[in-house]
């Protein structure tokens, strides 16, 4: 099984959890068996990987997700990079590309598409499995999944197929409705188009060359900017009259806001928080090293970050997004690939940060024109170079680096580090990187 996990999301929505670097996919809110929390993108790749433990997984997402995405499912997961964002159509224009020229996966093999996000059981990838199955028949160019509606939304397009099978023709598409006319859909027999198909990779393949200039995946992929933003409903599904769509009546929820991912939260409380008994339909997810006391609050959600402190009637917090936009955009918190880090303090001519390195990776060895920085080991082991010189670290060692000196540092076990920024103009964009 081939399948596209799309991951976008500018992380307004669930914020002070999420921002620009950490959209939602990437919060640790599902419980485990083992007890430990896990992501969305972290739950539904273990799912993937049970329903079927061969099966090619491919995200296709942003530069700025990549370290996100190593840190929490490793290096072997395939990523289909977007240089920038051009919607859905060119991002699966370039992921199937990705498949066929980069993993070699062949033109009749079928390719399932679907979010990342969306809060589901084991019967959905059986669904996805089936789903594939059936585009390799070849009865139609595109499979959909209908998603049984469970009540009239208006955050959905809908799709009515031309009967009450399980796997049926298209009739029609409909745009996403009011609450009444989705009542009228609904009476029809009408679907949630929740973005997942399958199709055959040449289709698809096909339908990219026809649409777009390039020869192949690195072509492609080196004019991706200039490529026109489309939506694969708009460009592909809309369009295509040989279309199939098979029903799913499952558990399917999109959690795209404060309220409707605390409806999937097994625990109340997540971190260092108290409720007392006069709380009811109270979430709290803290992830500052403070305690929160919540008393006498109904259906509220309360999340502390180093981005910042919510609490929202669970309601209203479905309107954030206006009022996020307004923050400062400095990122405060991000998972990368070697570790993760958290800004402390913020200064007019300095940063203090917190570094966490994962045991055997590496800072990249870079180096600084407008700032010196000062590393403070507070545990943990390593290997600190500098402009060439090796030196072991431990828990109370401290190394100054000035501008323009090559700097990284090398964990041996879990280390962590206090990093103190000095300079008058410290930026991200301040990092020549090279090669050890």
């Amino acid at each position: 099984m081939n399948i596209v996990l799309l991951s976008g999301g500018s992380g307004k929505r669930l914020w002070p959890l999420s921002n620009d670097i950490r959209s939602k996919q990437f919060i640790k809110i599902f419980k485990g068996k083992d007890g430990t929390y896990e992501s969305m993108v972290q739950r539904m790749y273990h799912q993937i990987k049970k329903i079927d433990a061969d099966a090619t997984v491919t995200i296709a997402t942003s530069k700025s997700q990549i370290s996100a995405i190593h840190n929490q499912l490793g290096e072997n997961v395939g990523i289909s990079i977007e240089p920038c964002r051009r919607d859905t159509f060119p991002a699966i224009a370039l992921a199937t590309t990705y498949l066929h020229d980069v993993q070699g996966v062949s033109e009749e093999e079928p390719v399932v598409v679907c979010p990342v996000d969306p809060y589901v059981e084991d019967d959905y990838f059986q669904a996805l499995k089936a789903l594939g199955e059936q585009a390799e028949k070849g009865e139609a160019n595109l499979v959909l999944m209908g998603i049984e509606p469970t009540y009239p939304s208006e955050k959905y397009g809908y799709i009515i197929p031309d009967g009450k099978e399980d796997i049926a023709m298209v009739k029609t598409f409909q745009e996403k409705p009011d609450v009444e006319t989705a009542k009228k859909y609904i009476a029809q027999g009408a679907l949630w188009n929740g973005g997942v198909f399958a199709y055959k990779l040449k289709y698809v393949l096909e339908k990219a060359h026809e649409l777009i200039d390039f020869t192949d995946y690195d072509d492609l992929f080196s004019k991706y900017d200039t490529v026109i933003k489309d939506s694969f409903d708009y460009a592909v599904v809309e369009r295509e009259q040989k279309i199939q769509v098979m029903r799913f009546g499952g558990q399917w929820k999109d959690l795209g806001t404060w309220n409707t991912l605390t409806e999937a939260m097994v625990d109340t409380v997540i971190g260092k928080a108290e409720l007392n008994e006069t709380c009811d339909n109270v979430h709290v997810i803290n992830e500052l090293n403070v305690p929160v006391l919540c008393m006498g609050l109904k259906d509220v959600v309360v999340s502390a970050s180093p981005e910042g402190i919510l609490v929202s009637d669970k309601e209203q917090s479905s309107y954030i997004k206006p009022f996020v936009d307004k923050l400062d955009g400095q990122i405060m918190f991000a998972e990368k690939s070697w570790g993760s880090f958290c800004v402390l303090d913020v200064e007019k001519s300095s940063m203090t940060i917190k570094v966490t390195l994962n045991p055997g990776n590496k800072m990249n060895y870079h180096s600084h024109e407008r700032r010196d920085e000062i590393w403070n080991i507070i545990s943990g082991e390593g290997i600190v170079i500098v402009d060439g010189m090796e030196q072991l670290v431990k828990p109370g060692d401290v190394i100054t680096m000035e501008a323009g000196c090559r700097h990284t540092i090398i964990a041996k076990t879990e280390l962590k580090l206090i990093e103190v920024q000095i300079g008058q103009e410290i930026s991200v964009y301040d990092k020549k990187k090279y090669q050890l």
